[in-house]
């Protein structure tokens, strides 16, 4: 465990970040590594894996609320000094992650056929997107064991195991991948099945690892099957912080399956170089994602310690943090966007549309960053409705006048890309005002927070 409540606010803030943006690096590398062999198969198979994809977005939302709830109610005992509830979150947490990915393997199964049916843009692509579905599936049921152990360890304020592990599956992805997908020194490809399979193989590594780092090294929470009895009472307090923010990423995996169905009649080139754009911009947001992952824990802690101050100056040194990342970034974007997406594909038509996505998707960046921030900041007061009521906001303003443009003459793709931009802007001010309100009543007024509670600012 590692004690959050004490010493410099920014330091601490990116001494989580740091290896929290080498794991996100690391797991996102899954999705690279799987692109960049897929790619070579050819465009229906690019764009099956993309469309595919989403459905992560959907299994995230899941393991987001079971994240969330667990890293929070953990992060406020570690503050009260209260280990026992800590481990009590911890085990029944374990017990929920089990109902959830039973359920996510069960229903996978069922509904990938129809799902790619829905989004491809012809059979070839619906092919290609459930063939790798049904390979990744177990992979992604197993998330919730990976999940659920590395973020009892986040909120314990320790990060650096989850990092460990992470490397160590992205190296077995990697060296799994070429071998399965383009039948490397074998002969034998398996194409978009073995990318599946890969990435499956890779997380059950990964639970296998950091299941050990828990039975051996692990001292605060730990494993305790006395404990796995489904206590509803704990269910509901975490899922009371967490279902907020998975219904948060649920609504990103409609926002893309919105997109994904408007821009279905430009066809698989389209929705190739959507895909392409897409996983460029949460690869080059992880060191924002990881600011703001990092200042859960650090506001939680303190929050549960009464520090209120710091949980003030915690929202102030991500707010700028993020800030300047997210202002490189667009410049980024800006200045060699075609030369982020030529690292996924050679098609001259997909770079096409994928550049110009990112070209015009970048001006919310720092809208975006400031989304995070916000998000992080209600996940660490144990309120995340307020998160998710401006994230449903956005959507729906969103998506019925993106129906509505696609159905009118002359229509392209970037009038969807201007129109995710302003409404991006809507959703941070919506964010930032929620927030002002829910701390200053759980936190009292700026003044009130600066004066010592449980101990002083330091």
């Amino acid at each position: 465990m590692k004690d959050l409540t004490h010493g410099p606010v920014f330091r601490l803030l990116i001494g989580l970040s740091v290896p929290i943006a080498a794991g996100m690096v690391l797991q996102t590398l899954y999705f690279v590594i799987d692109l960049y062999f897929v790619a070579s198969l050819g465009e229906a198979a690019l764009a099956g894996v993309s469309a595919a994809g989403n459905v992560t977005f959907v299994v995230f939302a899941l393991t987001q609320a079971l994240s969330v709830g667990t890293a929070t109610l953990i992060s406020h005992a570690v503050g009260r000094r209260d280990r026992a509830d800590a481990n009590h979150v911890f085990n029944q947490s374990v017990s929920l992650a089990v109902l959830l990915a039973a359920v996510t393997w069960c229903a996978g199964f069922a509904l990938a056929g129809r799902y790619m049916a829905l989004l491809g843009a012809d059979p070839a692509t619906a092919r290609a997107g459930t063939t790798y579905l049904a390979w990744y599936l177990p992979g992604l049921a197993l998330q919730f064991a990976l999940v659920v152990m590395g973020s009892a360890l986040r909120g314990t304020g320790l990060v650096k195991p989850g990092m460990v592990v992470q490397a160590a599956t992205v190296l077995l992805n990697a060296a799994l991948a070429p071998v399965l997908i383009a039948g490397w020194g074998t002969g034998y490809a398996l194409g978009v099945a073995g990318a599946g399979l890969a990435s499956t193989v890779s997380v059950a590594a990964g639970v296998a690892l950091l299941a050990a780092y828990f039975l051996r090294l692990e001292k605060y929470v730990g494993f305790e099957p006395r404990q796995w009895r489904p206590r509803l009472v704990t269910w509901g307090r975490m899922l009371n912080i967490g279902l907020p923010a998975g219904g948060e990423f649920a609504l990103l995996a409609l926002f893309a399956g919105v997109c994904y169905w408007i821009i279905r009649d430009f066809g698989a080139t389209a929705q190739a170089g959507f895909g392409v754009g897409t996983r460029v911009v949460q690869s080059i947001f992880l060191p924002a994602m990881a600011i703001a992952f990092a200042a859960a824990p650090l506001a939680g802690q303190n929050f549960g310690a009464r520090r209120f101050g710091r949980v003030r100056e915690t929202f102030v040194a991500a707010v700028w943090s993020i800030g300047v990342v997210m202002a490189v970034l667009t410049l980024l974007c800006q200045w060699k966007g075609s030369s982020l997406v030529r690292i996924f594909t050679k098609d001259a038509r997909v770079i096409a549309v994928g550049t110009e996505y990112l070209r015009i998707i970048s001006w919310n960046f720092v809208g975006t960053g400031l989304v995070f921030t916000a998000s992080s900041l209600f996940q660490a007061l144990g309120n995340t409705w307020p998160s998710l009521l401006s994230k449903t906001l956005r959507f729906a303003i969103f998506s019925v006048p993106a129906i509505w443009l696609s159905r009118q003459p002359g229509f392209a793709l970037a009038d969807v890309w201007h129109l995710s931009v302003a409404t991006v802007l809507v959703e941070a001010v919506t964010s930032l005002w929620l927030l002002r309100i829910e701390m200053r009543g759980r936190l009292g007024p700026p003044a009130a927070s600066r004066a010592p509670a449980g101990g002083g600012v330091s």
